[in-house]
């Protein structure tokens, strides 16, 4: 078991009354025992959690499939594949990324790549070994639109490569009946994994959404799930202070409920990519009805930690290296958590504190965790935007409010109030005590090119203002971020950055091509955060000349 350590510090009080609540109501024992009365009095809303806990007993479903698990990875490894690629979105997809990066792919295994990314550019790289690719379609719902265009491109490019029976060349993982599940039977895909439907997408880390994948990647599943197996027996105790998921969802709500709601994450290099897990499961679960967590992952060390903060540091007990204690030394200036892994394998553990954490955090915030009211509606305005599309030729944009070289600049109705007539590049300045900042970016992922440049966005304007900053991709942090970014309380500055493609491309039995649809989605959710009356500024570039994005970026960053 890992060492787990909270120092609430002037959090004590809240702290500890976050825990009294918690013992009052008898949440441990509620919690897993299905227990609705103690999440809500309105009977709609417990209906729609009692459709949202199968992932309290996860591990009773996927212990038996390990054997099933490793048949399939066994013939794949065998098959004369050289890339296992992934088409998912949001929690479904970022599980299986925190495996590969901290874990890695074990020898003999296929390459695995995620595309979680809309973006043409990003589309070619992850396909580019496509003759010799097994495909996982992963959707819960089965009919997202990310995932089916990927697929529906990646069946393109088999058949051009002359594999008729381009169905053995895939694996779905959805749940039961949906449209996925129908066109995996009907198309003979090699697998199908019907995934339990009471399971949401980032609450499915344990389930067939992260533990196919994992089972591909050759990772030692009996081994990590025993971890996990460990933390859900020390979840279940019922004293609270000494419960490790309890008391971390006591500590995260307890920071929330007394303006300490910047949940930062501190990790070495070798867990960073926990952090988008995390990101995505605490924003998406709490960010509603005008109250949630921020949670902060991956923010440049030169931004201080605030009186708006509360930190969660995590090392491993096998790495105590500067970088760890440098970890230890930030929690401490602040109200924090420790955590210190045992070892990598115990990443599994993780997964479930973290969501027994949430879950907790939601009810000490009485709110429902498990829903997302307001993904929905960058959802239907991207749709409305691709009608137009459809019927035009051309996607309608909001009237700039600026222009320069190469750059257009709209921005909402609440940020051009908070501008009153200053210059549109003032735009980072509109942050202050207590908001935070938000750069979400159309672009390829880790992209080498532009990557600096977006890194020195976010390190000047934190480092800037005092303020906790946020980095997200498109269309990824849609599915992730972008329910806290409208429904959570509005203290959000946010930077669309978009760029035209240098070569667009076709996406199968569409109107619409990839770029299209990523310019789609950057537009719909900048409606949908106008409308919600966020401070949104919208930067779409003529090019992806990295000259002019480097210009941008100096240009914003001056003013600040």
């Amino acid at each position: 078991m890992d060492a787990f350590l909270i120092d609430p510090g002037s959090l004590a009080s809240a702290y500890r009354h976050a825990l009294d609540r918690l013992e009052r109501s008898g949440f441990a024992t509620s919690l897993w025992q299905r227990s609705l009365d103690v999440w809500a009095g309105d009977q709609a809303v417990r209906d729609k959690i009692a459709n949202r806990l199968g992932w309290l007993s996860v591990l009773d479903f996927i212990t038996p499939q390990l054997e099933r698990l490793g048949a399939v990875a066994a013939s794949v490894r065998d098959g004369g594949f050289t890339d296992v690629v992934l088409l998912g979105m949001g929690g479904s997809s970022l599980a299986p990324e925190v495996l590969r990066r901290v874990l890695g792919v074990a020898p003999g295994y296929p390459r695995f790549r995620m595309l979680d990314s809309v973006d043409p550019d990003a589309v070619r790289a992850a396909m580019e070994n496509a003759a010799t690719s097994l495909f996982i379609l992963a959707s819960k719902s089965g009919s997202t639109i990310e995932p089916n265009v990927m697929a529906a491109e990646a069946r393109r490019r088999l058949l051009a490569a002359g594999h008729q029976h381009w169905g053995s060349r895939f694996i779905a993982i959805t749940d039961e009946g949906t449209l996925a599940h129908r066109r995996a039977i009907d198309e003979r895909f090699r697998e199908v994994f019907v995934n339990p439907s009471d399971i949401g997408g980032r609450y499915s880390a344990l389930s067939f959404f992260g533990m196919v994948p994992a089972a591909l990647m050759g990772i030692d599943l009996a081994t990590m799930l025993a971890h996990a197996r460990e933390m859900e027996r020390a979840c279940r105790d019922t004293r609270v202070e000494t419960n490790p998921g309890l008391a971390l969802g006591a500590l995260m709500a307890a920071g929330a409920l007394s303006g300490r709601d910047k949940l930062t994450i501190l990790l070495p290099e070798r867990l960073q990519s926990f952090g988008l897990w995390v990101e995505q499961l605490v924003a998406e679960s709490t960010g509603k009805s005008g109250k949630g967590i921020v949670p902060i992952a991956g923010e440049p060390q030169s931004t201080p930690l605030g009186s708006d903060r509360v930190a969660v540091a995590m090392t491993l007990a096998t790495e105590r290296d500067d970088e760890s204690r440098l970890v230890r030394e930030a929690a401490s200036a602040v109200p924090s958590a420790r955590i210190e892994l045992p070892d990598v394998t115990a990443i599994g553990a993780e997964f479930l504190r973290w969501e027994v954490a949430t879950a907790t955090a939601g009810l000490l915030l009485d709110i429902n965790p498990f829903d997302e009211p307001n993904v929905q509606q960058a959802k239907d305005a991207t749709r409305a935007l691709l009608d137009v599309y459809v019927r035009q030729g051309r996607l309608p944009s909001p009237e700039p409010l600026a222009a320069s070289e190469g750059a257009r600049f709209s921005a909402s109705q609440a940020a051009q109030a908070a501008l009153n007539g200053e210059a549109v590049f003032t735009f980072l300045g509109l942050l202050k005590t207590g908001d935070y900042g938000c750069l979400l970016a159309y672009l390829p992922p880790d992209d080498r090119r532009f990557e600096p440049f977006l890194h020195e966005l976010r390190t000047a304007w934190g480092a800037s203002t005092g303020c906790a900053t946020m980095f997200g991709y498109g269309p990824r942090y849609l599915h992730s971020t972008g329910q806290l970014h409208k429904g959570g309380p509005n203290s959000g500055v946010f930077l669309i950055l978009t760029a035209e493609q240098t070569s667009d491309m076709a996406i199968p039995d569409e109107a619409f091509s990839f770029g299209t649809l990523e310019l789609a989605q950057a537009l719909g959710d900048f409606q949908s955060l106008d409308r919600a009356n966020r401070r949104a500024l919208h930067v779409h570039l003529q090019s992806r000349d990295v000259e002019l994005i480097r210009r941008t970026v100096s240009a914003l960053i001056s003013s600040v």
